[in-house]
């Protein structure tokens, strides 16, 4: 479930979350287990496991259930590059039967595989048309959700003489919830550890990832969080012997998936900056392989653009 960290910008019904509250986020105690269970066995690497769990809870409540296999799906895709995973979720999810607040999940998480599939006008649609949703829910899941969109709103007018900015309050919210929720915590913890990236406070970011990976050991898409903190901080061998431990652990999980490669790209940059040119270019030679030319287009734009400015593409 971590998977939010790429295409960020999202999210009228707006309900209190409580016992009355049928169109909320609340669900029946057994119910509600169960996803707390998909949410551990997917970051235990345990897709299958989480899948059948899914499964399970679809045959209690068929909308949520249905909402959940595609959750699992896009974790499948954010660790393992598995991009028929990814397109499977999103034809998937337009066909799920939810109601209030669980569709305003359903069309962000419709909003996500919209983005990463290169549909970023379209993406942020849909994500923006469920943020009112979520705004006035007095449910700290729903506020946290309604966070992560307005974030970054208020980012994009942050110039705007007098124009109001809630940055502090909506990182505070996302703490909060990344914290308390026990279902949905790696989607709220993923995105506030990128919000203080984009504020170059990378000791808070470094934090966070360790707090991630304190609930979720070794978890292989926290790691390479950590090691771009680390990046940032100038810890450059630590943030290496990270991803050259990634690179080799994905090339015998995945092959030379999108994690691989991200690996690869990271590396060269990390290289460079400690001076290290021969093992810059190492790396950098291995971009030649076909493998690499046919994911080239699922590669963070951001970490593309930051080689081309170092001249390293």
């Amino acid at each position: 479930m971590v998977t939010r960290i790429f295409s960020i910008v999202l999210f009228a019904v707006a309900l209190a979350f409580g016992g009355a509250d049928t169109l909320g986020l609340s669900l029946p105690e057994a119910q509600m287990e169960m996803w707390v269970k998909a949410t551990s066995l997917t970051m235990q690497l345990r897709y299958g496991d989480a899948m059948e769990v899914a499964n399970k809870l679809r045959e209690e409540n068929n909308g949520v259930g249905c909402l959940l296999e595609n959750v699992v799906r896009i974790s499948l895709y954010d660790d393992k590059g598995d991009t028929t995973a990814l397109l499977k979720a999103g034809n998937r999810l337009e066909k799920c039967k939810t109601e209030g607040l669980w569709d305003a999940l359903r069309k962000f998480e419709i909003g996500y595989v919209q983005g990463e599939s290169g549909h970023s006008v379209k993406g942020a649609m849909t994500t923006r048309s469920a943020a009112g949703m979520f705004e006035d829910s007095k449910n700290l899941e729903a506020q946290a959700f309604y966070a992560i969109y307005a974030y970054y709103v208020d980012q994009s007018f942050s110039w705007v003489p007098f124009k109001s900015d809630n940055r502090a309050k909506y990182l505070s919210v996302l703490d909060s919830a990344s914290l308390q929720s026990k279902r949905f915590w790696p989607l709220f913890l993923t995105p506030l550890i990128w919000m203080y990236y984009d504020k170059e406070d990378y000791a808070k970011g470094l934090k966070l990832a360790e707090r991630g990976l304190s609930k979720a050991p070794n978890h292989p898409v926290f790691l390479q969080i950590k090691a771009d903190m680390l990046y940032c901080l100038k810890r450059y061998d630590e943030a290496a012997k990270i991803y050259e431990a990634s690179a080799a652990s994905y090339e015998k999980r995945t092959g030379k998936s999108i994690r691989y490669w991200c690996a690869a790209l990271n590396l060269i940059r990390i290289y460079h900056d400690a001076g290290k040119k021969e093992k810059s270019a190492e790396w950098k030679s291995k971009l030649d392989d076909p493998a690499y030319k046919a994911l080239e287009k699922w590669m963070p734009g951001s970490l593309i653009d930051g080689l081309k400015k170092k001249d390293l593409l």
